[in-house]
């Protein structure tokens, strides 16, 4: 329930964007853990028009300015691109509106409070699917997303997370904290820890075959997650990507590994079961087909090649933060009770383990695509 003194700043700060119309009311949206979300409605001549409204969460995005610029040049160029295309093959992205005084897609109120708005899109959300089909339409999705940014140069947008997916410093990272040991808690994960020196070399492979040139830097959304696409009500046809504060400069493999650990595992990503947790090999087949059909016209022959080993790294990354931050006394993953980060780190160290040994299915599936 929205009290009378946040409905009326509510309306405020929603009238003072360059929207048509009369607010309404608004409505407290639960989804999200971050930032603060409102979905509001306007009066028009049409009828009543649905926006959502938010205010950033500024303590976690450091600098939110950075972030709406990085949007901004990311949803124009979609857009542009979705003109020349039918609505049928379209896969779109979200239109923040300019606030009325500065002409920038935010508002900051001077108070710490930082805000922005944008359509509402009546669409459904999924969290899981064992549909391959909805396998295959979200890797069209996030391929469409490389494909219609396949000619933005990365180099316009703000890095506003530094070295995100740079697994090779994150693993440093992980090293150097256990040996501080802070928490008192490296006896115990031993055998982790012997896991990331034992793939410490390929782990880091993306991160040199960049830095050397082999792999170019393109526009990625970093948070490739079934439940950052909209889908259309039958829950079949993909409408827009969403969540794109992470939207910066990086690698392919990156956007497509992080979509395969997590649309594609058996398991959720703090399963205690370990012999429930394994790469779906019918789910990444779909994912792959759909993801590869978008993007092999636009990127490098390297680049589709290194697509599995994109997947192991981003797996080995992430294990390799949850158990960093146990290490460290969890300080930055929310959780649940004290081995939560451990039993995230141990899962997602499994998951590695069987993409591991599927590594040869999996570069062979995609070899096929490539040489369709």
């Amino acid at each position: 329930m929205i009290l009378k003194e946040e409905f009326l700043k509510l309306k405020e700060i929603a009238e003072g964007f360059d929207i048509l119309g009369n607010f309404v009311t608004a409505e407290v949206i639960t989804n999200g853990n971050i930032n603060s979300t409102y979905a509001v409605e306007f009066k028009t001549v049409d009828g009543l028009k649905k926006y959502i409204l938010q205010r950033v969460n500024t303590y976690v995005f450091k600098n939110p300015e950075q972030i709406m610029s990085n949007i901004a040049h990311v949803t124009y160029h979609i857009a542009e691109k979705v003109k020349k295309m039918s609505e049928e093959d379209a896969v779109t992205t979200l239109k923040f509106y300019d606030n009325k005084a500065s002409k920038l897609n935010y508002y900051d109120d001077g108070k710490g409070n930082f805000w922005r708005i944008c359509d509402f899109i009546d669409s459904v959300t999924m969290n899981e699917s064992n549909d391959t089909a909805v396998m295959k339409a979200l890797g069209e999705a996030f391929g469409d997303f490389q494909n219609m940014l396949s000619d933005f140069d990365a180099k316009y947008l703000y890095e506003t997370i530094p070295d995100f997916h740079n697994t090779k410093k994150r693993l440093d990272t992980l090293f150097a904290d256990a040996e501080k040991d802070e928490a008192g808690r490296v006896a115990s994960v031993k055998k982790e820890l012997d896991f990331f020196r034992e793939n410490r070399e390929l782990a880091g492979k993306l991160t040199d075959m960049f830095e050397n040139g082999e792999i170019p830097a393109r526009v990625t959304h970093n948070d490739t997650k079934l439940n950052n696409v909209l889908f259309d009500k039958e829950g079949k046809r993909p409408i827009a990507i969403i969540d794109l504060d992470t939207v910066m400069p990086g690698l392919t493999s990156s956007d497509y590994g992080d979509a395969v650990r997590f649309a594609c595992s058996t398991a959720a990503e703090d399963e205690t079961d370990l012999a429930k947790i394994s790469l779906d090999m019918d789910k990444f087949k779909a994912f792959t087909e759909g993801f590869v059909g978008k993007t092999a016209a636009s990127l490098t022959k390297k680049e589709l090649e290194t697509l599995p080993l994109g997947a192991i790294t981003i797996t080995i990354e992430l294990a390799s933060r949850f158990l960093d931050d146990y290490i460290n006394g969890d300080k930055y993953f929310k959780t649940r009770h004290v081995k939560h980060n451990l039993e995230r780190a141990i899962c997602q160290i499994t998951l590695a383990k069987d993409m591991l040994d599927k590594r040869e299915q999996m570069e062979r599936f995609v070899k096929s695509l490539i040489n369709k």
